[in-house]
């Protein structure tokens, strides 16, 4: 059996469903920063396996922007939440009210 375009597509839509599931579903912070993170890992595995399957390299050089965001939402997101929990002692985002007053 050949692993063909569509393996990598089913694949990639159970990644991505499983992150969105973890962002929807998930209380923590940084359980929903990671889930993000898989969805992210599900658009690079669709561009990777399109761009091979057409024969180009314009899904090589999306991926590598998608993991340039991928890396900057990570660094920001964790020095927020670092910041959050110094300030509120949880990162429980239920019991975070930041914008009220």
């Amino acid at each position: 059996m050949e692993i063909g375009l569509e393996h990598y597509l089913i694949l990639s839509g159970v990644l991505f469903a499983l992150g969105a599931a973890g962002v929807v579903l998930r209380r923590s912070a940084l359980v929903i920063l990671m889930s993000i993170e898989l969805m992210l890992n599900a658009v690079n595995l669709t561009l990777i396996a399109a761009s091979r399957y057409h024969g180009t390299l314009a899904g090589h050089s999306m991926a590598i922007l998608v993991m340039a965001v991928a890396a900057a939402e990570a660094a920001v997101g964790l020095a927020i939440i670092i910041s959050v929990f110094r300030s509120r002692k949880t990162i429980n985002v239920n019991r975070l009210a930041l914008l009220r007053g």
